[in-house]
């Protein structure tokens, strides 16, 4: 497996999905059923292809991450080429920018010393995917990068 498993919920969430992945490999709902309890490793590694598929579909599409903690920001931009950062540091140690008062205070505050920015760059690997997969089991989220924009155009 090359990413990981889906949840239970996810795997709810793309039912029909599966549905259609099995039938792609001729196994009907009954088969299913039989393959689920007479040989449950094969179900296991059915479950295993499916997730792998899905995503890379997810990852092929990602080109914005984001990944807030308490007092940083690290917004990803993913090219062909290139993973490309912004990083928001806030050196106040009563500001937590992941509840709303604390963003609201960096929102109003982004000249401030207290706040600091960076940039950076570094070659995507030859696994672009899962250099994106990395990031997102770090805590990264995909996003349409509209927040990477905002710093972008206001450097």
């Amino acid at each position: 497996m090359k990413y990981t498993r889906l949840t239970k919920e996810q795997f709810e969430e793309l039912h029909q999905e599966f549905i259609n992945f099995l039938a792609s490999q001729s196994i009907t709902a009954d088969e299913w059923e039989d393959i689920k309890i007479n040989k449950p490793d094969v179900a296991e590694q059915e479950l295993d292809v499916f997730s792998d598929l899905v995503w890379e579909g997810v990852l092929n599409q990602a080109k914005f991450l984001e990944h807030f903690s308490p007092n940083q920001i690290y917004l990803f931009k993913i090219t062909d080429e290139t993973v490309n950062l912004i990083a928001v540091k806030v050196e106040n140690e009563e500001v937590d920018i992941t509840t709303r008062h604390g963003y609201s205070w960096l929102q109003q505050n982004l000249m401030d010393d207290r706040v600091s920015l960076f940039t950076s760059a570094k070659n995507i690997s030859d696994d672009r995917n899962k250099d994106i997969f990395a990031l997102i089991q770090q805590g990264a989220v995909i996003t349409k990068g509209d927040l990477y924009a905002f710093f972008e155009n206001n450097l």
